[in-house]
């Protein structure tokens, strides 16, 4: 055999080069200091925030379609059957089948309004709380957030 025949070829660790050759780095770099979402590039919590985003939103498109006919039919058959249920009670009341306290009923109409209209005031603590955490994480991830609220759009028009 001659030298031409031969070749040489240099072996390499793969699990090297691909530490070396990220093209996820490469293409939206990263800096190292900072918070866990400030660590990457505004390129890439813009795109992750979008494409995040627009799964959210076109899910939410098509799961909530599907979501407003049925709430939407449960009311149509709770209105039905109330309004044959009321209709049964009247029927009953002028024959003589029943007897309806009405002054009874107003005051338990308005004694649930005024327990309603006081645990109405203000949130329970739960619901402020989260409602803070949710502010903080917005603040902290401005740009992620954004790319979120655009994708989640743009998920909802698609």
């Amino acid at each position: 055999m001659s030298e031409k025949d031969t070749e040489t070829f240099d072996v390499m660790e793969l699990a090297e080069h691909v530490k070396k050759q990220r093209w996820w780095n490469k293409m939206f770099g990263k800096n190292q200091s900072g918070p866990a979402a400030e660590k990457y590039s505004v390129a890439t919590q813009l795109a992750i925030g979008g494409v995040t985003g627009w799964c959210a939103g076109y899910l939410f498109q098509k799961v909530g379609k599907l979501a407003a006919s049925a709430v939407g039919g449960g009311f149509f058959l709770l209105q039905y059957n109330l309004y044959n249920l009321q209709m049964y009670f009247q029927i009953a009341h002028h024959t003589g089948y029943i007897k309806v306290d009405w002054k009874r009923v107003e005051h338990d109409v308005n004694m649930a309004k005024k327990q309603l209209k006081l645990n109405s005031d203000k949130p329970p603590k739960e619901i402020r709380t989260k409602f803070n955490e949710v502010q903080v994480f917005v603040k902290k991830n401005i740009v992620l957030t954004g790319g979120f609220a655009g994708g989640f759009l743009l998920g909802l028009a698609s």
